[in-house]
């Protein structure tokens, strides 16, 4: 069983900015969700956590080294997709494998080239292996990205926002690829798609301007809210006034139309129904709360 232990951490760069404000977190063996927009923090924590940056304050263990110190014990046993993944333009799928494997201290052919042809069968790429990487559609690249990550039997993975601009096929292959992978390894999925999360992981947490509002396993933390989401089919005009009258969550177009979701635990008023309450309407609810 692997652990990864994030204790107090802090990150502010040299600007001012503080983009990481005392984290901790508890990861073990699977998939862990780290669900936040754009700018909440999590490619600062993902880089903090796979030793590419130091943080400014507290520590983190990975089954019990502390990789502050030792930065070169969790690159040894990491698996990095990061958001930009960049490739060599004219290089084949095998080829471009193969020297990253090479990169990563596989030194042995024999074991080297098991690997890469492993790897490519994986990831359903063996028969585009001699196709160079930066012809390869979205999804490809990404389950390309997957492989490289994968190779050397890394013992943490982290994914950050791995389908975004994906089609709906490509996602679920690449969806798939990830939960298989993630039985006996950490895997961190950090995304702003809430659906990936309720889909994956059995853990997750919330991250909003540098810091973790909750955390826990989605499905329970979306029957913590069960019974109290309301919707309501209202006119534009209105919206500012329900948002100072009830506790919002979201605002969204139905058939043209704009609906509206409140927590209450009971009917707010009159035109209000009571809906099932989902992940996205516990993520909302949690970001209007903070």
């Amino acid at each position: 069983m692997n652990t990864l232990t994030i204790s107090n951490i802090s990150k502010t760069y040299a600007n001012g900015t503080k983009a990481i404000n005392n984290v901790s977190l508890k990861i073990n063996n699977g998939m862990f969700g780290l669900l936040g927009s754009n700018g909440a923090g999590k490619s600062s924590l993902m880089r903090t956590i796979a030793a590419l940056q130091e943080p400014s304050e507290g520590k983190i263990t990975f089954n019990g080294v502390n990789i502050v110190n030792k930065p070169q014990y969790v690159r040894e046993n990491l698996g990095y997709l990061p958001q930009e993944f960049g490739v060599y333009p004219k290089l084949s799928a095998e080829k471009l494998l193969n020297h990253i494997a090479v990169l990563k201290g596989i030194t042995s052919n024999k074991d080297r080239k098991q690997q890469v042809e492993d790897l490519l069968y994986q990831t359903n790429l063996y028969q585009y292996r001699k196709k160079a990487v930066a012809t390869f559609s979205g999804g490809m690249r990404q389950r390309f990205g997957i492989a490289q990550a994968l190779l050397g039997n890394p013992q943490l993975i982290i994914v950050d926002e791995p389908t975004a601009g994906l089609d709906p096929e490509e996602r679920n292959r690449f969806l798939n690829l990830l939960s298989e992978i993630g039985e006996s390894v950490i895997v961190i999925l950090s995304t702003h798609i809430v659906e990936d999360v309720h889909n994956l992981c059995k853990k997750m947490a919330i991250l909003s301007k540098g810091n973790i509002l909750t955390e826990g396993n989605p499905t329970a933390l979306v029957d913590s809210i069960q019974g109290q989401v309301w919707s309501k089919i209202v006119e534009k005009k209105d919206i500012e006034a329900y948002k100072k009258a009830f506790k919002f969550i979201s605002t969204t177009l139905v058939s043209g139309e704009t609906e509206i979701k409140v927590l209450a635990e009971q009917k707010p008023e009159e035109g209000f129904k009571a809906v099932k309450a989902d992940l996205e309407d516990f993520y909302f609810a949690t970001l209007a709360s903070h």
